[in-house]
């Protein structure tokens, strides 16, 4: 990936269209966002495809995600929590919970950040 300097931050040139991103919301994603939404689509993709191989798939999945960052270190991301609602037929709490620790260890994204950033997750159930 390449990233061009502009005026108010910096743009990348991708195969689904052009990339803004900087620290003042009104000129492109800021970094942080980026960081959190590929922690939570990666996470979700991966639960979708281990309950599917589960036998449950899901027919609509949300994904909310609450950080916290530490001002005193540089506004660092420091925890992620994810909240996962799906929806389902026959989907059991137990196998969801298996599926989600399961998605937890398959996603790069959090394996990406294990150790500097504490990762973790809940759910629940919409029929």
């Amino acid at each position: 990936m390449e990233f061009q300097a502009k005026e108010n931050g910096f743009v990348t040139q991708l195969s689904y269209g052009e990339l803004h991103v900087s620290g003042d919301e009104q000129y492109g994603f800021r970094p942080y966002q980026l960081l959190v939404s590929s922690i939570a689509v990666c996470s979700g993709g991966v639960l979708r495809k281990v309950l599917d191989k589960m036998r449950m798939p899901c027919t609509d999945m949300k994904v909310t995600a609450d950080v916290q960052r530490n001002e005193a270190e540089a506004n660092r991301v420091e925890k992620i929590h994810l909240h996962f609602i799906i929806t389902g037929e026959n989907m059991k709490e137990e196998k969801v919970q298996k599926a989600i620790e399961a998605a937890s260890k398959n996603c790069p994204m959090v394996q990406s950040v294990k150790g500097s950033i504490v990762v973790t997750e809940s759910f629940e159930l919409v029929s």
